[in-house]
Parts: C-alpha cells; structure tokens; sequence
C-alpha cells in the first residue's frame, strides 16, 4: 500500500507516521507539509513547501490511501481567516489534489460536534471542510471526530486545553457512556484507529467518533 500524508508534524500525524513506518504492508510513504522532519525511514519522502505548493508536489507522488491530519489553533494562526486557510481550504486541495492524482480512500481528523451550519466557528470549519472533502467523490471517506486529544504535543503551549486534560480523567468518569464521544481519547488511539480503517474498503462515508474509534484499535 502506497500512502499519502499530510500533517506528519502535527500530534496524530507524527503517531501515525511511526505507525505506518513499522507496518510492513505500506511500500512507500509521502508525506506533505510546510516544515521538514528528521530521522525519517526509508520508505518515506518528504515533500517541503507552502500550502499552495502541495498539489503540484501530490502530483509527482502514487497513492492509494491520502490522509489529512492537519489542523491548527487560533492562537498558532493568529485569526479566523488564517485559520480557515489550513483547517479548510489546505485540507480540501490537499484533498482535491490527491484525488486527481488516483488515491480513492482519505481519511481525515476532525472533531466531535463539526458541523457546517454549527455558530461555533471552529466546528463550524471543520464541517465544512468535511463538506467539501465529500464533494471530492472518493470511493471512501473516514472521517475521524476525536474529543479533546490527550499526547504530549511539544512545543507550543495551550492553557486551555491543559487544564481540559488534566481534568479529563475526572470529566470522562462523570460524562454518561452515552456521550462518551465527548470524552477525551488519547492521540495515539486516534492514530491506531486511522491506521486499521486505511484498508477498509467498503464504499461509501463513515464517521468514527470515541467509541468507534477504540473499537477499531480493540480489533485483532
């Protein structure tokens, strides 16, 4: 299996990439992005340079599977503006780009409660890049709506979302198993899940929040 990435610098995308890496079933590797990585394996290349740049570095690549990990904070872009930039518009012509080069499959992180029409702006973004994705006309669309993500991210340094995690195990014994989707789950388990639904091959869109998600990793 020939893969496709963007997002490799990011919490998930650097957990799948090891992953993918070690998997003996992926021949070759291509990862996009705006900043290089060190120490990659063999099997991997990587492609340098900004957003706009990407389609024409997807062009040169061959993959079956192309997956989007990409995302930001409004902090890191420093407006909604720039933020749309990366969670929608860089998401979508990576996608675009990879599905005219023949990659049939994407996957795709999200978040739980995106939805195009929702007020709140970043769920709002989120929808609809997962819209526009769609719209792509992949034989397969996985899209991943993780809750807070718990890893160690490195680098910059979100008071919010630090306290959101340091009061996670708490929050997640008093949230009902019928909302568990809004439960944190650790990055590496959104990495796991993404890695075992990538050969999945059965047509159509599939949405994998928390629950999903841990299922897909339990199995053998």
């Amino acid at each position: 299996m020939r893969v496709l990435l963007a997002g490799a610098t990011g919490l998930v995308g650097g957990l799948l990439l090891k992953r993918l890496d070690a998997d003996p079933g992926v021949s070759t590797i291509d990862i996009v992005g705006r900043r290089a990585l060190e120490n990659l394996g063999s099997k991997v290349s990587q492609h340098i340079g900004p957003a706009s740049d990407w389609p024409a570095m997807v062009a040169s690549t061959n993959a079956d599977v192309a997956i989007s990990t990409l995302g930001t904070t409004m902090k890191a872009a420093g407006s909604e503006e720039s933020f749309f930039e990366v969670d929608h518009d860089s998401v979508v012509s990576f996608a675009r780009a990879a599905g005219a080069n023949g990659a049939r499959h994407f996957l795709m992180v999200s978040s739980v409660g995106a939805h195009s029409g929702s007020r709140n702006f970043y769920l709002a973004t989120k929808g609809k890049a997962e819209a526009s994705v769609q719209a792509v006309g992949y034989d397969r669309l996985d899209v991943f709506h993780p809750g807070l993500l718990r890893g160690n991210r490195g680098g910059e340094r979100r008071i919010g979302e630090s306290i959101g995690i340091m009061l996670s195990p708490l929050t997640d014994i008093l949230t009902p198993r019928v909302l568990d989707h809004y439960r944190s789950i650790a990055a590496n388990d959104v990495a796991g899940a993404i890695h075992a639904m990538m050969r999945q091959n059965e047509p159509g869109v599939f949405v994998h929040d928390n629950r999903a998600m841990w299922s897909a990793i339990a199995k053998p």
